[in-house]
Order: C-alpha cells, then structure tokens, then sequence
C-alpha cells in the first residue's frame, strides 16, 4: 500500500437537515449510516484510482465495528473521512470517520468499518472480479 492510501481522505460533507431527525430531536442513525455507506464508496474509488488500478464497479458486503460516539444534531455539518484498512484481491476495506465541528475543535461522531467487492455488472450474478485489472 502507498503513503497515499495511508492517509484521510474526505469523501463526503453534509449539513443535517430537519427532516433527518428522529422522535429525539437527532439526527437519526439510518442517515447517518447510508452517508457512511457512500462516503466509504467514494474513498474505495479513489484509493482504487490513486493506486493506478482501473475503475471498477463496487458493492457493500458488510459494515462493521459501527461505533456512535456522540449524537448529530440539526445544523451540524459532518464530514465524513475514508482510510483504506486493506486492499484484497477482489474486496476493499475503509474505516469511515465522521467528524463534526463544535466549539472550535472537531469532535468524532461515529466510525465504522466497510468493505466492499468489486463486481462485474454485466453478469447477473454480479461475480467479483480482481480490483487491480486482469485475474
């Protein structure tokens, strides 16, 4: 793995809107999840890329170790930081940090761990297919 695959890479930043809360008046936990989902997508593509393999399609096969630290509020703006934990041969794997500023210092929200396989969509069983091109 490169220095470059070693670092944060922001991948996705929201503002937490009203229509995200729960019955408590936070932001509820499935939305905070599906942002997951899609920043540690974003960050496994551009670790793909950076390390000069070829796009390739890619899809969720687990989440792990959900960590919520804090709550989220309305009006937070979260950024959510991808770092690759592991390049296989077909699968990926990204810890997700999210991240909110609140009294001038950045507070951790929650984590997780995600991994995703490359497939190939022209088969309808999706099959995985090697990350880094060719078999």
């Amino acid at each position: 793995m490169s220095d470059s695959a070693d670092r944060r890479y922001l991948a996705l930043k929201v503002t937490m809107m009203p229509r995200d809360t729960n019955p408590h008046g936070t932001i509820f936990g499935g939305v905070i999840l599906s942002h997951i989902d899609q920043a540690g997508a974003i960050g496994a593509r551009h670790a793909i890329r950076q390390a000069g393999h070829p796009d390739c399609a890619l899809v969720t096969v687990a989440m792990n170790r959900v960590e919520f630290h804090h709550p989220v509020y309305v009006g937070d703006v979260v950024s959510y930081y991808s770092q690759v934990r592991r390049i296989g041969r077909t699968s990926i794997t990204i810890h997700v940090s999210v991240e909110a500023e609140r009294d001038s210092q950045e507070m951790m929200l929650t984590e997780a761990e995600v991994t995703y396989v490359a497939v190939d969509l022209s088969d309808t069983e999706r099959s995985p297919v090697p990350i880094r091109g060719g078999s």
